[in-house]
């Protein structure tokens, strides 16, 4: 038998970590126990910094950070999206609003606290890409590693004899591994090849569309705008500042560059379920409008329905809710018609939309021509269930019997007082109630119907009934870049995670006798059940190009001394050998047999190449 080599241990070591460096581009993490302190001076303490802060460690604590500070953003009113609300909160709660002012609570996402962390976890991205992407760009442009000198200490192990010479079957082999997609090439008496290269591109790619989601979002929130608007049927609504009932728009945005366009809201089709259990339950809600583009745009017919938004110049146009706005006249104590139009009416039960709101008159007058602001507030029902069924409120969300209930006031209605006022309330500080024979003046109308004021002040009548709708719109330029971003993330993370990075040997060298021994090994960057089978597939197709050796010696066992030294005597495998053909395989049976002569006095963990 032929003896053993003595190699020291730690030179196999270094082979096998050679052969599995650059595996991957990840930073390495220093060993706790290992950490080098930093040199004096501001050039170490500087270099020191930046290492913590590109490292993976770091940069997932930041994020972990972001998704913290995200929470009083959605808890907490936000200046920047409801300023009543925060005043309410300011009134409610005066011992907590000083410190949420001081945290910066009420502007989250524009605080100096969440916009440091949102910059330093930008940088840690960046920092951290870059290496590794120019590194990534080298291994693309380096070739496979050559192969150890001890195969068997790798986790996948497969060996045979064949009477190919060791150029044929290295040729072969070379051409099967392209075959497969590897990168090959020979390097002295073995074929080095590697595949898998999309696995580190994955996780690239999985990080720059963490950046770019980054800059989407602050690109969305600085240049952002967003504006709604309640139209009644058959007006209109101009792309311009004053339009708006709201607006609110990123610290970048220029209210100047606000595109020139607009849309009327011709009708507006809804439909319910009227019967089973849900009954009531929306079943179409579409706004039919004609929208144009431009100064002098030509106007198009167009609809806009829930969750399919109409795009106009950048910006979508979405519809949000809708209700019912009473048609009226006012007449006042002369005699003179002094309002005519359309009141919407806020719904308060979305179910069947029994809705509240007000009618504001300024300019009326009395007969004797004296000053008479007029005001009502009431109620209306797009189906009264009718007299006896117990309730004021309506039993279904269609206009099937529409009513209207208004309490008549007058006096001063506050409007000139210089101070913004809700068109949906009245404020009643300064308002007398109509009463008469000592009972407040008050009446349920149906469409037609008028209700007359006590001492010849005037009437109101009840005309008909619009439906309005709301609509939001919004301008979010850094919504494509953020989807993109979103789906180069699935694509980058479903790369790292089914593609495996590995790489492929195969020895062929002959021996004093003339038979040539193969080995083929297989290394990945983990340990994984695919690469011994891939290995066991390999060695069977290339087995027909190399096939098992019909004639052998009797000197006993091969060893993988012998495979590894070119002029060491090859001795033949026993009788029991030759009966039982050998099947090349990646399995851990193979690799642990291969490597039993190894075991007594050098014994090998073969996992050991997955973890260097």
């Amino acid at each position: 038998m032929a003896s053993k080599t003595d190699t020291p241990r730690d030179a196999d070591d270094a082979e096998v970590g050679a052969a599995g460096s650059q595996l991957s581009t990840a930073p390495e993490e220093e060993a706790a126990g290992e950490v080098s302190l930093p040199s004096l001076g501001p050039i170490g303490w500087a270099r020191w910094f930046w290492r913590q802060l590109t490292s993976m460690r770091v940069a997932l604590i930041l994020l972990f950070l972001l998704s913290l500070g995200a929470i009083p953003g959605s808890l907490v009113p936000q200046t920047s999206i409801d300023p009543t609300k925060v005043e309410q909160f300011r009134t409610d709660h005066p011992t907590l609003a000083p410190l949420y002012d001081k945290l910066g609570l009420f502007h989250v996402y524009s605080s100096v606290w969440f916009s440091a962390i949102y910059l330093l976890l930008f940088i840690s991205l960046i920092g951290c890409i870059v290496p590794r992407s120019w590194q990534f760009v080298g291994q693309l442009r380096s070739r496979p590693p050559r192969a150890p000198r001890r195969l068997t200490r790798l986790p996948a192990y497969t060996t045979w004899r064949t009477d190919r010479a060791p150029d044929e079957v290295l040729g072969a082999a070379q051409r099967l591994l392209r075959k497969r997609r590897f990168r090959a090439h020979t390097v002295d008496d073995a074929v080095a090849a590697e595949k898998g290269y999309l696995r580190e591109a994955g996780n690239l790619i999985f990080h720059v569309s963490l950046i770019v989601i980054l800059v989407a979002v602050a690109v969305g929130s600085l240049w952002k705008s967003e504006g709604g608007k309640l139209v009644v049927e058959g007006d209109g609504f101009a792309n311009s500042l004053t339009q708006y009932d709201n607006f609110k728009s990123g610290a970048f945005y220029d209210t100047d560059d606000l595109e020139p366009f607009g849309f009327s809201l011709k009708s507006f089709d809804a439909s319910y379920e009227r019967t089973g259990p849900q009954k009531g339950t929306p079943r179409e809600f579409r706004a039919n409008i004609s929208y144009f583009q431009g100064a002098d745009g030509k106007e198009h017919p167009g609809k806009i329905e829930v969750n399919h938004p109409l795009e106009i110049a950048d910006s979508k146009i979405f519809l949000l809710s809708h209700g019912y706005a009473p048609v009226v006249e006012v007449t006042d104590g002369r005699g003179k018609q002094v309002y005519s139009g359309a009141v919407p009416f806020l719904p308060q039960d979305m179910q069947n939309y029994t809705s509240t709101g007000v009618v504001k008159v300024p300019n009326a007058q009395t007969a004797a021509g004296k000053r008479n602001q007029l005001g009502f507030s009431g109620f209306f029902v797009p189906t009264y269930g009718g007299k006896g069924s117990g309730s004021m409120f309506s039993t279904f969300p269609a206009l099937d019997n529409p009513r209207l209930t208004l309490t008549a006031y007058h006096g001063d209605l506050g409007v000139d007082s210089g101070l913004p006022q809700s068109v949906y309330q009245l404020e009643k500080k300064n308002l007398k109630q109509y009463k008469q024979d000592g009972r407040a003046v008050a009446q349920m109308m149906k469409p037609g119907e008028t209700m007359k004021l006590p001492g010849g002040d005037g009437s109101i009548k009840f005309v008909g009934v619009k439906q309005w709708a709301t609509f939001q719109v919004s301008h979010q330029p850094g919504n494509g870049l953020a989807l993109i971003g979103a789906i180069a993330i699935l694509i980058g993370l479903a790369g790292s995670l089914f593609i495996q990075r590995r790489r492929v040997w195969v020895r062929a060298v002959r021996g004093a006798d003339g038979v040539t021994v193969v080995e083929m090994a297989g290394l990945g960057r983990s340990e994984s059940t695919r690469l011994p089978e891939e290995l066991a597939d390999l060695a069977g197709a290339l087995e027909a190009d190399a096939p098992l050796a019909e004639a052998a010696t009797d000197s006993g066992p091969v060893t993988d001394e012998d495979a590894n030294a070119n002029s060491a005597p090859v001795p033949a495998p026993s009788p029991a050998a030759d009966e039982k053909k050998p099947t090349p395989t990646g399995s851990e049976n193979t690799a642990k047999s291969t490597g039993s002569t190894d075991s007594a006095d050098d014994p090998a963990d073969p996992s050991e190449g997955a973890r260097a």
